[in-house]
Order: structure tokens, then sequence, then C-alpha cells
């Protein structure tokens, strides 16, 4: 049985329902995109994306490559993986391994 994430108190929150697309960092080769992930302190593995390619370049550097996605298709993507955490505009990033999705 899959248990629902619960709000970390000590993380902000942004209500991604209000942002139509978010940037989101991704690794890429040919044909495709892998999302990249990240991990909570605890250790579970959660999706990143930002709200601003600003916010995204001042975290990961200018450099790392980005998509545009929905929040809902972000979570499509990651939740056959069992990533059910999208972590918006994070300020550290804990990588993981990335998460492959067909482009």
């Amino acid at each position: 049985m899959r248990t629902l994430a619960r709000p970390d108190p000590g993380l902000a929150s942004v209500d991604v329902s209000t942002t139509r697309l978010l940037v989101v960092p991704v690794h890429t080769g040919p044909g495709m995109a892998s999302l990249r992930c990240g991990r909570l302190p605890g250790g579970e593995r959660v999706g990143i994306a930002f709200t601003s390619q600003a916010g995204l370049a001042e975290v990961m550097g200018a450099g790392q490559p980005w998509i545009r996605l929905s929040a809902q298709a972000m979570r499509d993507m990651l939740a056959p993986l069992g990533v059910a955490r999208i972590q918006v505009d994070p300020r550290v990033i804990a990588a993981g391994r990335p998460v492959s999705v067909s482009a």
C-alpha cells in the first residue's frame, strides 16, 4: 500500500496548482530527457521543479538543461517510479538517480 507524502514543516510550500508551467531540470541525451530528482533530508526521493529560470540557475547553475512541464505532467511521469512529491524552488539539492522519460 502506498502512503501519501506529508508536508515537511521545515520546507517552504508552493501551491503548484496556480502555476501553469514549472521549469524542470533534466539530463538530456539523444531523443530523450531524464527528469532530475533529489532527496529530502530524510532520504525520500522527490521531483525537482522551479517557478522561474532564474531560480533554477541560482541553485543548479546557468548551464543546467531544463524543460517546461505542468505539475500534473510531472506527477504522471514520476508516479510509476514511486516518486510522489515534487519539491518546488528548493534551495539545496542532494542528487538522486535520473528518472528517464521518453521525449
